[in-house]
């Protein structure tokens, strides 16, 4: 980016100054870039609402699950068995050659089988508690869930436009601390030529450089919070915006409607998804407690089952060998009833167990309605109070404005010291900045009472959207070559504004400092008759 030198506005006046000095800031080669376009960008690639929305899906799958165990439960099985076996034994056996007769020697046998078998059986459960009071449990999660994932996407609208807006703040401090340095600046060359020329007092010069080093050490931190301000809102977009769209110079506050803070509390313990999710967690952990008990009713189920065996081999004894086959089939169909005596106590410590864990869950969860309720009070009145505050920073701007013309009007005719201007210069700058603090943070308030009313919506972000120019405040991560110590010939370099005729130099009177001019009749004559003083 080219360097952009800032003593060219070193005889505007502050507000113009000021003006220049923001559209410096955020001068850059990228494309403008406005609120919905962050949210757009933080919709697709924020962490929290990609993890929120995996728990989403992960919740989700515990459904079919529990409802799986409802339905009958099927399975197969097959076998292939080969075996052998061989036998050898000594004793007496019948004699072939003479009947009746016996003989004594060694006898042996063996067998070859090969088995197959198959089998299938069904599985019904006709009634288990616990499998139904778990489907409800898991119903009441999967809401919750979706809740959850409702108020970490509103979550996002609200983070998103804060870190926006903060951008914004940033970049109206680091204007206002670079355009203060510029008018310093002025104030010291103005010292130290009225030293040189007797009119002024070494004091002078070491107040307005003391004033302009404090001064250039502000817009170097302001660098830095507009740097980091940027890096905050890239955390949640994942991936810089450069000259961001700012507020109108023309916006007006309202009143959010309806204009009653009880509405908005009773809106939000009904809507707030908060809320909401605790309610779901406290219904699934009432039916925790109706699943533990299950374990002291007894369950039945049915089961049907079929098999087919079948065996094919040979058998040999004595050299004789003869086949043994066989075939086996069975079907069964049973009722299986169960019921539980003794289970040395552990039913009954699991259902304490769910007890204690629901009363856990129904503290938090009033806990979570008195959260909602003290923070949507909280946003209600920051939003009232904010209307307010934006008409006082306004009304101290002009006033700040107007103290400074007098300030720096007295000291051309030495009825005001340049520590007093100073002081007028600093009030003015810092009231630019609560300004502009307000307004934004007046809006982001505005988003926070419909969250907390569960109402917000992409509709709202929108409507502040349209709220933004592109030449108010743009520019979110630009940085500006910093040249407010520029010589001389840097400044000679750049055009000056064309100030208007001054009247006629009056005679000159004698001052206690030396030499002065008389004092013309209106501030702004005074001022043209100090620039031709100080610029020749």
């Amino acid at each position: 980016m080219r360097p952009v030198r800032l003593f060219a506005c070193v005889k505007l006046c502050p507000a113009a100054a000021l003006a220049a000095v923001i559209a410096s800031v955020a001068a850059t080669d990228a494309d403008a870039g406005d609120l919905v376009q962050a949210y757009e960008l933080a919709r697709r690639s924020d962490p929290q609402l990609a993890g929120a929305a995996s728990n989403l899906l992960a919740s989700r799958e515990s459904y079919p699950q529990a409802r799986a165990v409802l339905l009958p439960q099927m399975s197969g099985t097959a076998s292939l068995t080969r075996s052998y076996s061989g036998n050898t034994s000594f004793g007496t056996s019948p004699d072939p050659d003479e009947p009746g007769g016996t003989v004594f020697g060694e006898s042996k046998s063996s067998s070859t089988n090969t088995n197959r078998s198959i089998g299938i059986s069904l599985t019904q459960s006709i009634y288990d508690h616990a499998n139904w009071t778990r489907l409800r449990a898991v119903r009441a999660r999967n809401s919750q869930a979706d809740f959850e994932y409702e108020a970490a996407a509103e979550s996002l609208m609200v983070r998103t436009a804060d870190a926006y807006f903060n951008v914004l703040t940033a970049i109206q401090s680091l204007a206002s601390a670079r355009a203060q340095t510029v008018a310093v600046k002025r104030q010291l060359d103005q010292a130290e030529h009225r030293l040189k020329a007797g009119m002024s007092s070494i004091t002078d010069v070491h107040e307005a450089r003391a004033a302009y080093d404090s001064a250039r050490a502000g817009a170097i931190q302001a660098q830095t919070e507009l740097d980091d301000a940027g890096e905050a809102l890239a955390e949640i977009t994942g991936q810089p915006l450069a000259q961001l769209k700012g507020l109108r110079a023309d916006y007006v506050p309202t009143l959010p409607t309806p204009a009653d803070e009880n509405a908005w509390v009773e809106q939000a313990l009904r809507f707030n998804p908060g809320i909401r999710a605790a309610e779901r967690a406290a219904l699934a952990s009432e039916h925790d407690i109706a699943t533990a008990r299950a374990g002291h009713y007894p369950s039945l189920s049915a089961t049907a089952s079929y098999n087919r065996s079948t065996t094919k081999g040979e058998q040999t004894s004595n050299g004789v060998d003869f086949p043994a086959n066989s075939q086996n089939d069975g079907a069964t169909i049973a009722l299986q009833l169960e019921v539980p005596i003794f289970s040395g106590g552990a039913v009954r410590s699991r259902v304490r167990q769910a007890i204690y864990g629901r009363d856990a869950i129904r503290q938090q969860l009033e806990q979570q309605r008195r959260a909602v309720r003290r923070q949507t009070r909280s946003a209600y009145r920051a939003v009232v109070a904010g209307i307010s505050e934006i008409e006082a920073r306004g009304a101290a701007l002009v006033s700040a404005r107007s103290a400074y013309d007098a300030s720096e009007a007295g000291l051309e005719v030495g009825t005001r010291t340049i520590v007093e201007v100073l002081i007028t210069q600093q009030n003015l700058f810092a009231a630019q900045r609560e300004y502009a603090s307000a307004r934004h943070t007046f809006l982001v308030n505005t988003l926070r009472l419909k969250q907390a009313a569960g109402s917000i919506s992409p509709e709202d972000i929108r409507a502040v959207n349209a709220m933004l120019t592109a030449d108010a405040a743009p520019g979110a991560s630009a940085a500006v070559t910093d040249e407010m110590d520029a010589d001389a010939e840097a400044e000679a370099s750049m055009p000056t504004p064309i100030a208007p005729q001054a009247p006629a130099r009056p005679a000159a009177t004698l001052h206690p400092r030396g030499p002065r001019p008389a004092r013309p009749r209106s501030a702004s004559a005074r001022r043209d008759v100090h620039r031709r003083d100080v610029h020749p």
